[in-house]
């Protein structure tokens, strides 16, 4: 076979060659004339190890013909093989112009232009990708582009016809690598531009060509390659284990190439079409090609535009009114208040809310409301959900469930687990492709990848602030600082400011104090809530500074809001349920205690005698322990420090009262005092971590309680005590009593002192355990079909279940239905438990404790009918961020 050099001026076939014009690893590609249509082509004279094997060469000529097929103005077009006793060849459509590879030489693309490019080869990807095309070998050298403007992709699949690695000195002219195209193990592909699995050599599909895509964005918007080496296996290293500097992309791309370049091939972007239609709402974008020869001429007005816009864009913001604001409610039958806050939330472009209710099965999950349907839809895989928070396109949800953080897309699929996670307070996903987090009732944020992978610290507690914990952080807008409400106290909102955490120089800003819930609108607007009232003050992105007063805009504001990019507001209307202590007997029905209706928090605990309950109780943003006697309808406060006082339990005589406190700048330790409030509380712990106490040894001589450790989950432990008739007992070491790395709750000890019943999550499911309390033994399930009702690993929360009867041999506890008991035996080391039976349908029960005669329950129900059924509807408002310019003028931003 004749040397390339050669070849010029022979004839193939029917076709007079010229000049050559290219070389590559699949060949050397010459200019050629058609003597018989009178047409000039590309001939690529294919590599004599592949011309002279008859089994690489038939398998080239079968994929030859179905490459032929394709016919899109941006694919360059295979007219068929040629062959003499000299050379074969590839006859193809001849492009004339630079490729694309050239281009990126002189340095990056204006976005623009970047833009054009990239919608074009995306049209090209999926018109051959919905035939079942591959091209395996995306990169700039691969794009030609002509002096017109337009975009044509070269070499379309023929890298599934290459066999072996051959040689190369640089590696974004690598060639193809491979054994067999289709099977697993083999690498075929361009090096700097394989996605993952392909350098690892397994089987690849269209979702290779989705990274390719993205390395080329990538490469066009920067001028240099996302992943590059000195050699092929340095380049193949960094795809591999390394990340581009997302940084150096436009903002406005950053979210589109990440996703694209996910090394997780099942969690990148699925499908190029998906591309194609989030470049057309990026700006400045062009449905028509950038002829090279005007694009001088576009940036030369783009600078005169520039101000034009500028001023167009002030009058905008600062223009009168010319949309009056409407109101409207959209019935949200399931919903339900589910974790940390009530959430009902919009997608981006306002098409649909998402938002926590429960079925008719009593679970709870994520609903998918299209608005303009009436009815809405379960979003399958999310039981147990809370703390939606929609993706920047509005593709993904993201939310909390049985101890994870997740994301699961509109689409369909499976969710999937992003990482672990106690508990949520609220998340952003921000443009860079990072979730910003918080999993803590006492601690900062988390940043995680929306790909996945360990949680890691954000920001820290500042300590002569006194703050107790960072919550719903908003990431705005660059996604260069994160907005977030920091707060002295877990429950309340008096010590809470919203602050902004800047990411390049880690200064934070105090920009309100007593205010939470802060989102930064399009509009230049702050909004926030401050005791249940939405305020909206015009604020400085630039300087992090409000420039105006604050305004009141909306009252009766339940939870979090959001917003639409349109300027359109969501948000859930109400108000903190008032509620009132409560008999329940087996038959459901309840007799109402004379005590006053109030915030009541957390599960009542009654007295030993049954005459008292304990209650915790939040007045204007303080939690304090109360007692009250019902036989005397008799109210004492027993608390009166400023903050966290709660979750009371009684001691085994009924003289004491533990319970819970961030005092003494405690993170939320153990406390003893008198049940007659007289005398001074005493610290039982003295611990870096949340604790909650739940129940007494018969002796009274060790204390079951919770320990959450940040980022991790509750686990059990025993507190021994002495001398625990006095006012002052001595404390010893806490023991841990279950320690494993699923999340226990609610340890309560049997009225024998025998046995400690708990919940855990361990089998995936809420489910009601049992394990001896003392010595080494078995484990067994008590529950069914989950012992709780709904999310529990938060504060607000937190109930006592399950509970012993004092009388029988009987354990209660939540579900779904209402209360369940089980009858059991307990001889020598064994538990033997019946069958769950249904002791009192009560699907809406609120918190419980079991009464000394075991026939009834104190209980804390809704105060009124309206409160128990909850808000059903969300508030749209129209307009808003016109309404908002007129009552809170930004003025100049």
């Amino acid at each position: 076979m004749a040397a390339p050099s050669k070849l010029v001026g022979e004839t193939l076939g029917h076709y007079k060659i010229l000049e050559q014009i290219g070389a590559g690893g699949m060949g050397v590609v010459y200019r050629a004339r058609d003597n018989k249509l009178g047409r000039e082509v590309a001939l690529k004279v294919l590599p004599e190890d592949v011309a002279h094997d008859r089994e690489r060469m038939g398998r080239f000529e079968r994929e030859a013909q179905v490459l032929a097929l394709l016919n899109h103005p941006n694919i360059a077009a295979i007219h068929g093989l040629e062959e003499s006793t000299s050379a074969r060849a590839l006859v193809m459509e001849l492009v004339e112009g630079q490729t694309l590879a050239e281009r990126i030489a002189a340095g990056p693309l204006a976005l623009e232009e970047a833009l054009a490019i990239a919608k074009q080869i995306a049209e090209g990807l999926e018109y051959a990708h919905e035939k079942g095309i591959v091209h395996r070998d995306l990169k700039p050298a691969n794009i030609k582009l002509t002096e017109e403007g337009n975009v044509k992709l070269l070499d379309f699949g023929l890298a599934k016809a290459w066999e072996k690695q051959l040689t190369a000195s640089n590696p974004s002219m690598s060639p193809t690598l491979t054994l067999e195209g289709t099977r697993a193990g083999l690498i075929l592909g361009t090096a700097a531009y394989m996605p993952p699995e392909q350098a690892r050599g397994a089987v690849v599909d269209k979702r290779a060509d989705i990274w390719a895509y993205g390395a080329v964005l990538y490469e066009m918007l920067t001028g240099k390659q996302p992943f590059a080496g000195a050699t092929v296996t340095d380049t193949l290293a960094s795809v591999l284990k390394t990340e581009p500097e997302w940084d150096e992309l436009p903002s406005a791309m950053r979210q589109l190439v990440r996703r694209c370049l996910e090394k997780d091939v099942k969690q990148r972007l699925r499908d190029i079409g998906e591309a194609r239609i989030a470049l057309t709402d990026i700006p400045n974008i062009s449905s028509q090609p950038v002829p090279r020869r005007v694009l001088l001429w576009k940036i030369t007005t783009a600078l005169a535009l520039a101000l034009i816009l500028s001023l167009l864009s002030y009058w905008r913001w600062t223009r009168p009114v010319t949309q009056p604001l409407m109101r409207l409610s959209v019935d949200l039958p399931e919903f339900t208040v589910a974790g940390t806050s009530a959430s009902a939330i919009a997608s981006p472009d306002g098409t649909r809310i998402v938002y926590t209710g429960r079925g008719q099965d009593g679970k709870i999950r994520l609903y998918v409301r299209q608005l303009e349907q009436e009815q809405a839809a379960p979003l399958a895989g999310t039981e147990d959900a809370y703390g939606p928070f929609f993706s920047p396109d509005g593709q993904f949800v993201g939310f909390f469930a049985d101890g994870k953080l997740k994301r699961i897309s509109l689409q369909g699929g499976a969710p999937v687990e992003l990482c672990d996670a106690p508990m949520l307070y609220g998340a952003s996903w921000g443009e860079d492709g990072n979730i910003i987090a918080a999993f803590s009732v006492a601690g900062g944020l988390s940043r995680v990848p929306s790909s996945g992978g360990a949680a890691q610290p954000f920001t820290g507690l500042k300590q002569e602030k006194a703050e107790h914990t960072h919550r719903w952080p908003q990431v705005l807008p660059g996604a260069n600082a994160v907005l977030f409400t920091a707060n002295t106290t877990t429950v309340g909102f008096d010590g809470a400011t919203l602050e902004v955490q800047l990411l390049r120089t880690g200064e934070r800003k105090t920009l309100v104090r007593g205010g939470y819930y802060g989102r930064y609108l399009p509009s230049g607007h702050l909004l926030y809530v401050r005791q249940g009232t939405l305020f909206a003050a015009p604020l400085d992105l630039r300087r992090f500074e409000l420039t105006g007063p604050a305004t009141p805009i909306v009252g009766d504001v339940l939870g979090e809001t959001s917003f639409t990019r349109s300027g359109t507001l969501v948000y859930v209307p109400g108000k903190a349920a008032r509620k009132i202590l409560m008999w329940l007997d087996s038959s459901g029905h309840g007799q109402p205690l004379r005590a006053p209706a109030a915030e009541y928090l957390w599960a009542p605990h009654l007295s030993p005698d049954g005459k008292r309950v304990a209650v915790t109780v939040l007045t204007e943003g303080n939690l304090d322990v109360w007692v009250y006697e019902w036989e005397r309808d008799t109210m004492t406060r027993l608390t009166f420090t400023p903050g966290f006082d709660g979750f009371p339990v009684w001691s085994p005589d009924g003289k004491h009262i533990v319970f819970r406190s961030d005092r003494q700048g405690s993170p939320g330790n153990l406390y003893w005092m008198r049940a007659d409030g007289g005398g001074e509380a005493v610290r039982l712990t003295e611990s870096k971590d949340q604790q909650l106490p739940f129940s007494f040894s018969p002796d009274g001589k060790r204390l079951a309680f919770l320990e959450l450790k940040p980022q991790e989950n509750f686990d059990i432990w025993m507190l021994p005590l002495e001398e625990v008739e006095s006012d002052h007992p001595k404390a010893g070491k806490p023991e841990p009593f279950l320690e494993t790395p699923f999340s226990e709750w609610g340890p309560i000890i049997s009225p024998d002192g025998r046995w400690v019943a708990y919940e855990s999550d361990e089998s995936g499911n809420n489910e009601v355990y049992v394990r001896r309390f003392s010595g080494p033994g078995g484990k067994w399930q008590i529950s069914t079909d989950g012992g709780e009702l709904g999310p529990r690993w938060t504060p607000s929360a937190a109930r006592r279940n399950p509970v012993w009867s004092r009388t029988r041999q009987e354990l209660f506890y939540r579900s779904r239905q209402g209360i369940m008991v089980v009858s059991y035996a307990g001889q020598g080391e064994v538990f033997a438990a019946g069958r769950p039976r249904l002791w009192a349908e009560k699907k809406d029960l609120g918190e419980f404790d079991i009464a000394p005669d075991g026939k009834r329950f104190a209980a804390i129900q809704p105060a009124s009918t309206a409160d128990q059924s909850g808000p059903t509807k969300a508030m749209v408002l129209l307009n808003f961020f016109d309404e908002l310019r007129q009552r809170a003028p930004v003025g100049n931003r």
